[in-house]
């Protein structure tokens, strides 16, 4: 028994063939294309792309916007092969159990964890800061106390944690049910960017996009060439929806023709109207504008920039309607947004614990509603903690660093399954291989690079947490290995523990000896969780070797 063993590819289908047990099938190729513009259109948008603009790319933005699309349009292809050839819950964890065996299935699906949970974490935040600022448009105001975390001055962020309540009930009462209301909600949202790409189209100042490349201030990241690349991997979170499509599979009621339509045609109608509409965003107000609005409506800062000059200089907002009903639906879209995540982690977890990596609990599927209804209310309470307590920038970056690593294994399995399964049927085939999923892998690694070092720190530190379940409950429980695993492979997950600790040792010293940043809580928990994971990995691996 192996850690590298895979999942026989006709048990997956028999798997997901199993409508008894499984999950309802509801979903048709319109309501997964929806279904995937739910999950794009969102925080990524309307308020990363802000921030983004203001500390790293100016005007180019765009570029950014477009350099992550190319990243997404490679990983595309490769999730719509698996999603059509493998139509089962579990998205990357499941295509990867099949190609890689269920060590690297366990790392990306513990990885998956920073992409949905995480990043509905990510968008209950910034829904709630816009919140605030709709409902001072009619006078009522809620403190700063119970709209940010305490890292940033508040207490808790209740608004945040109300939204992810509303949307895990939702899910609890139905697929189909969750599929019509993120219809409604796709439409509205959409409409909206159409709108506002067309008014602001006729205020655009040209001077706005003078430079359209700032110069980059001397730090790494800061505008110019690596400022563009450090953006895209930023806003690299708007596209994220894309991939939560291929974790509805299972629901799917034609998936071998629907999936890779859902996945593509949701890719490409979203990022020509990102590409539009941070064009305009940036050129109706200065990029400047948008400094210290992160998560605080920077649509709003543009909109208020349509319109003609006074002789003081001074705008007349030419439709101010228009703000509050962008507001409503920007509050609109972010909901359909964390309803997709959050779906989209639940059927993570369901698939892994159907495996016996996870515990039981998470598999169990209501009889009246035919959904994991306890994994929802377990993720409820786990996304509404991270909702209310962690800031939003240290979450958004984290689920684009999950993603992107999520999209990198999916593109090397394309090339194993390729190689090792070539006649197993395809409803869809990746064109040009070898070269897509490797194009892939590099843009996807490139981007990844270009994320701040604390972020790798997090993406560590999460990983060895990950390593240790694995370590200590998936091994036992795992129905594939029925518990019993060679002594090998007790030997390489250790030792890949070691070499994290290793990693995560040198990069918090580099981090820590940037002199423009103050970051002695993360150094020394950094140097307190590998010292606590060396003892743990190595008396593991000493275990292992003395018992041979």
């Amino acid at each position: 028994m192996s850690i590298w063993k895979r999942k026989p590819l006709n048990q997956l289908l028999a798997e997901a063939a199993d409508s008894e047990k499984g999950l309802k099938k509801t979903l048709s190729a319109s309501g997964l294309v929806a279904l995937g513009v739910g999950a794009i259109i969102g925080a990524g948008l309307f308020s990363i792309t802000g921030l983004a603009a203001s500390a790293n790319a100016g005007p180019a933005i765009t570029i950014s916007f477009l350099v992550a699309a190319f990243g997404c349009v490679f990983a595309g292809l490769c999730y719509a092969e698996f999603s059509s050839m493998i139509p089962v819950a579990g998205s990357a964890y499941t295509y990867s159990f099949a190609t890689m065996g269920e060590f690297v299935a366990w790392i990306i699906g513990w990885d998956l964890v920073l992409e949905y949970a995480v990043g509905a974490a990510t968008v209950s935040i910034s829904w709630s800061r816009y919140l605030g600022k709709f409902l001072e448009g009619y006078g009522i105001h809620i403190p700063d106390a119970y709209l940010l975390s305490p890292f940033e001055g508040g207490i808790i962020n209740v608004p945040a944690v109300l939204i992810v309540m509303i949307m895990s009930f939702l899910l609890i009462r139905g697929t189909q049910e969750s599929s019509f209301v993120n219809g409604i909600i796709v439409l509205l949202k959409v409409s909206v960017v159409l709108v506002f790409i067309a008014v602001g189209w006729q205020y655009i100042r040209p001077e706005n996009y003078t430079p359209y490349i700032p110069e980059n201030t001397g730090n790494f990241g800061e505008f110019g060439f690596s400022g563009i690349i450090r953006a895209a991997a930023i806003v690299f979170f708007a596209y994220i929806g894309f991939d939560a499509v291929s974790t509805a599979a299972q629901e799917a009621k034609n998936p071998k023709r629907d999936m890779p339509i859902g996945i593509l045609l949701s890719l490409g109608i979203c990022t020509v109207l990102y590409i539009l509409f941070a064009h305009v965003m940036t050129g109706v107000v200065n990029y400047q504008a948008f400094a210290g609005k992160d998560g605080i409506a920077p649509v709003a800062v543009a909109v208020e920039a349509m319109g003609n000059a006074g002789p003081d200089g001074m705008i007349t907002p030419a439709y101010p309607w228009l703000n509050n009903a962008i507001l409503l639906a920007i509050l609109g879209g972010y909901s359909s947004v964390i309803l997709v995540m959050l779906m989209g982690q639940s059927r993570v977890f369901f698939s892994m614990s159907k495996d016996g990596l996870m515990p039981k609990v998470f598999s169990e599927v209501h009889p009246k509603f035919r959904t994991p209804a306890k994994n929802n209310l377990l993720f409820m309470i786990i996304v509404s903690l991270f909702a209310a307590f962690v800031p939003a920038r240290v979450v958004g970056e984290m689920t684009s660093i999950g993603t992107l690593f999520a999209f990198i294994l999916v593109c090397v399995g394309v090339l194993i399954m390729r190689k090792k399964m070539p006649e197993a049927p395809r409803g869809f085939k990746t064109p040009f291989v070898p070269f897509v999923p490797i194009a892939g892998i590099a843009v996807c690694l490139f981007m990844m690079v270009f994320l701040p070092l604390d972020t790798w720190i997090r993406l560590i530190v999460w990983m060895m947490i990950g390593f240790d379940l694995y370590l200590f409950y998936g091994m036992k429980n795992s129905h594939l290995n029925k518990g019993h695993f060679s002594l090998n492979s007790y030997k390489t997950v250790a030792a890949s523990g070691l070499g994290m600790v290793l990693a995560l040792i040198v990069i918090a010293f580099i981090h820590h000896n940037d002199p423009t940043i103050d970051d002695h809580f993360l150094f020394y928990f950094s140097l307190f969780f590998a010292a606590l994971h060396a003892l743990i990995y190595a008396y593991s691996f000493k275990k292992s070797r003395l018992a041979i």
